[in-house]
C-alpha cells in the first residue's frame, strides 16, 4: 500500500516555458495563472511562458512564478485524481510556501504576495554584500561543516547524504571550494545565484519578512507540513509564522524532512512544479521510494496512469 507525500521545488527550478502546456490544456491551471496575474498586477503567465530568463530569474519574479506553477500542477493532479490523499507535504526553501498553501495554512493570494515580498527582500539583501553558494558533493556532513567553519561560511542546505550546500561571502566560498577539493570532494560547484541564501547574510530580509507576515492570516495545517528549519511537522498557525521567518536564515533540513516522512511510512512522492531536483534528492535518501513528477501535461498524464496502477 502506497502512502503519499507531495513536494514543491524552490528557487533555481525556473525555466522559460514553465507551466505553459498546463495552462493551454486545463481550465484549472488557466484560472490559477490568471488569478496570479490579478493579484500581482502584471502578466506573470507571459513572463513564465516567454521570459526573458533574466527577468524570470530575479528573486521577486522567480519565487512567485515557481509557486504559481507548482500550485497549478497540484490543482491539476487533484482534479484528475480526486481519490488521491496525501499524508504530508513539504517544499524546498521558497517551495515550503506552496506546501503551506495546499495544506490550507495561507490563501493562494496571500502566499503569492508573501513570495513577491520575500523575493524582493532577499534580492535587496543580496545586493548588500558580494556573496554566493557552493554545492559540495561526495563528502560527509562533518567534513563539510569543518570546511564551512574554516572558510567562515555556513551550511545552507542539507540536500542528501552526499550533497551539502554552503553559503556566505564570496571570499569564503572561494576558500571552501579549494578546501573541498583538497578533502576529496567529487565536485565543488559554485552556484549561479545572486547571494548567500539561508545564511546570516539574509538577516535583513528575514526582519522585513517578519514585519510583512504580521498582516498575513495563518491557519492551522489540514495535513502535516514538514518544516525546513528542523525537518519536523509545523505546529499551530502562530508557530508557523515564526518558523517561516527563521527559515530565511536557517539551514534547509531536507534529509531530515524525508527521513521524518519515511518514519511515518511514506513511500511515494509526487513533485509538483518545474524541474525534477527534489525527486533526485529523495532517491538519494530513500532508494526504495516511488517517485512521480508533474511539471507539464505529459507528466500529468504519465503520473495519473502510474498512480492509478499503484492504488489498484
Amino acid at each position: 500500500m502506497k502512502k503519499y507525500a507531495v513536494l514543491f521545488p524552490g528557487q533555481g527550478a525556473q525555466a522559460v516555458g514553465m507551466g505553459k502546456d498546463l495552462y493551454d490544456a486545463l481550465p484549472v491551471c488557466r484560472e490559477t495563472f490568471n488569478e496570479a496575474n490579478d493579484v500581482l498586477g502584471y502578466d506573470l503567465a507571459k513572463l513564465c511562458f516567454e521570459g526573458p530568463i533574466e527577468e524570470l530569474t530575479k528573486s521577486s519574479n522567480t519565487q512567485p512564478a515557481i509557486y504559481v506553477h507548482s500550485v497549478a500542477a497540484y490543482r491539476a493532479l487533484v482534479e484528475q485524481q480526486p481519490e488521491l490523499s496525501f499524508s504530508a507535504a513539504a517544499g524546498l526553501s521558497s517551495g515550503e510556501w506552496a506546501a503551506l498553501q495546499v495544506a490550507g495554512v495561507v490563501s493562494f493570494a496571500d502566499g503569492l504576495r508573501v513570495l513577491q515580498a520575500r523575493g524582493s527582500y532577499m534580492q535587496a539583501a543580496c545586493e548588500e554584500q558580494p556573496a554566493g553558494m557552493l554545492s559540495v558533493i561526495g563528502l560527509d556532513l562533518d567534513t563539510v561543516r569543518k570546511i564551512a567553519g574554516e572558510a567562515g561560511i555556513e551550511v545552507a542546505n542539507l540536500n542528501s547524504p552526499v550533497q551539502t550546500v554552503l553559503s556566505g561571502p564570496k571570499e569564503g566560498i572561494a576558500a571552501a571550494e579549494k578546501l573541498a577539493q583538497e578533502a576529496g570532494a567529487k565536485r565543488a560547484i559554485p552556484l549561479n545565484v545572486a547571494g548567500a541564501f539561508h545564511s546570516r547574510l539574509m538577516r535583513s530580509a528575514a526582519e522585513k519578512l517578519g514585519e510583512f507576515l504580521e498582516n498575513i492570516t495563518f491557519s492551522d495545517p489540514a495535513l502535516p507540513v514538514v518544516a525546513n528549519v528542523n525537518g519536523r511537522p509545523h505546529g499551530d498557525a502562530a508557530s508557523i509564522r515564526q518558523a517561516m521567518v527563521d527559515q530565511v536564515t536557517s539551514s534547509v533540513q531536507w534529509v531530515e524532512t524525508i527521513e521524518w516522512m519515511r518514519g511515518q511510512d511514506v513511500n511515494a512522492y509526487v513533485e509538483c512544479g518545474p524541474g525534477k531536483v527534489l525527486s533526485g534528492l529523495v532517491k538519494r535518501i530513500d532508494k526504495a521510494a516511488s517517485l512521480h513528477n508533474i511539471q507539464g501535461q505529459p507528466d500529468l498524464e504519465a503520473a495519473a496512469a502510474a498512480l492509478n496502477e499503484e492504488q489498484e
